[in-house]
């Protein structure tokens, strides 16, 4: 899944509003914004091959320190105390670890039977809803809107910035997750990985947005 990370990281702002919406797009999309990482390191694995799935020409042959269910909740534990050490507000801190998790548990849907549950494990699971591009469209597209709808609803643009700040992000996004789908797969692992990078400008994008809306 892609998006509906990020309308997960804008919804969360529902619940813990003192969060910056950085902090929650951070958090959502983290085992993606790793994975990358340890690919260029070679310490996890990835094959292109277009027509694997439908709506994914990814095989994701090993990848149980970034997307393992084990180490989803371990990253997830550390960055929530890494919150709670610079913010000392544990519902925020508890609040935004339990969002690094729901990474693996809103992939698990999408994927085949490739995601681990722990390092090591021999067990994979997924339901592999990538099989079909209108299912799969339907669920991103209504994580994705359905917690937009929720975070404009609830903030409103200070300036101008507030404004198309947040719908130049929003644009960017859905180009980007549209393309996946009418551009040719990357041509090796290494440009596939380079171009995964890309995920930790949203991060910063998402705080200067936030910075520039206030709380209705």
């Amino acid at each position: 899944m892609f998006l509906g990370h990020y309308g997960l990281a804008f919804g969360a702002k529902r619940i813990i509003p003192n969060a910056s919406l950085g902090t929650l797009a951070f958090a959502t999309q983290f085992l993606d914004e790793l994975w990358p990482i340890l690919l260029l390191f070679g310490v996890e694995q990835v094959r292109i091959v277009p027509g694997a799935m439908a709506g994914n020409p990814l095989v994701f042959t090993s990848y149980p320190y970034s997307h393992s269910l084990l180490m989803a909740i371990v990253w997830g534990a550390l960055i929530a105390a890494v919150h709670y050490a610079a913010k000392r507000n544990a519902r925020t801190a508890c609040v935004i670890g339990l969002i690094v998790i729901s990474h693996w548990f809103l992939d698990f849907p999408v994927h085949p039977a490739d995601l681990p549950l722990w390092p090591g494990g021999s067990a994979r699971v997924g339901l592999g809803l990538w099989n079909s591009i209108p299912i799969t469209l339907f669920l991103e597209l209504a994580f994705f809107g359905g917690g937009l709808l929720l975070y404009v609803r609830q903030t409103r643009a200070r300036d101008r910035v507030g404004t198309w700040g947040l719908w130049s992000m929003v644009l960017a996004l859905l180009l980007i997750f549209l393309s996946g789908y009418v551009s040719p797969p990357p041509p090796n692992e290494r440009v596939l990985a380079w171009s995964a990078l890309a995920l930790w400008l949203f991060a910063p994008w998402s705080y200067w947005v936030d910075r520039h809306r206030e709380r209705i």
